[in-house]
């Protein structure tokens, strides 16, 4: 179950918490400096919110880990399943490689401690992995295209590639992101989730009253990790909707593409 930290900007899953060695988090609305739709703690430096506000909220992001982070590893998501994993070549890049190599990037991975990985989303599903037994961390942008392109299952297999990672090893965090109910979706987003092969009546609903499909976006990627082999009670679910609790969290259907982003990461420590 997710639960608030007492200052209110960050929350925290049940399962990870339990992980002395790691650090966690996802942040809340509220808490911060920004003002109008990025109102108040966005921690995102892409969807327009002045770079000073940001960064101070960055700073307060910081100051309330557990273990202080050498650099928050925040990527610039398009929507793709391009997965990054920061080790030795981006750790000896310099800030403008850096930047460079965060481009176009919707999943990360690492084994490197004092780096935290981040996902910025605001209605799409933030998913947050730990393998116990390698010690490795992912973040991954699951968007509906992203859902739809399997970019969690292709993350899991990048990990199994590089560290080793099983399933059984896995614990993976669906984080807050819109819900069933509210994401009604065109014949376009349920006809390419059906000609990629996910289970329609498993993911997905037709309301009679609208005639439109809507698809569970949580099911849909928590699929993505049983096909993996994570035991379901090792696959923790925020159940929070950002599109009915955009007080709390931010969501772009609610407060349009330029506002703020909920920020989710996750870090190995030193």
């Amino acid at each position: 179950m997710i639960s608030i930290t007492r200052d209110k900007r960050m929350l925290g899953y049940e399962s990870l918490s339990s992980y002395s060695n790691i650090s966690h988090f996802v942040t809340a609305r509220q808490g911060g400096c920004s003002e109008g739709a990025y109102a108040s703690f966005n921690c995102t430096p892409y969807s327009g919110d002045e770079a000073e506000k940001v960064r101070r909220n960055q700073s307060l992001l910081m100051e309330g880990m557990s273990q202080m982070p050498r650099e928050l590893v925040i990527p610039l998501q398009t929507h793709d399943t391009n997965c990054l994993l920061i080790g030795d070549v981006y750790l000896s890049a310099s800030p403008r490689q850096k930047q460079d190599m965060l481009c176009g990037v919707d999943a990360l991975i690492t084994r490197e401690p004092g780096y935290c990985l981040c996902i910025s989303t605001a209605d799409c599903v933030p998913v947050l992995v730990y393998d116990t037994k390698h010690c490795a961390v992912a973040a991954i942008h699951a968007g509906w295209r992203g859902t739809v392109a399997y970019i969690v299952r292709d993350t899991l297999l990048r990990m199994e590639k590089e560290f080793g990672t099983s399933g059984e090893d896995v614990v993976a965090c669906i984080g807050p992101s819109i819900s069933l109910t509210s994401f009604e979706v065109g014949e376009e987003v349920y006809e390419a989730f059906q000609k990629n092969g996910f289970d329609m009546p498993r993911i997905s609903i037709r309301k009679e009253e609208t005639g439109k499909h809507h698809i569970d976006l949580w099911e849909a990627n928590r699929l993505q990790l049983l096909a993996f082999g994570v035991p379901p009670g090792q696959v923790e679910l925020a159940q929070i909707c950002t599109y009915i609790h955009y007080d709390d969290f931010f969501s772009a259907r609610r407060l349009g593409i330029k506002s703020g982003r909920i920020l989710s990461g996750i870090m190995i420590h030193e």
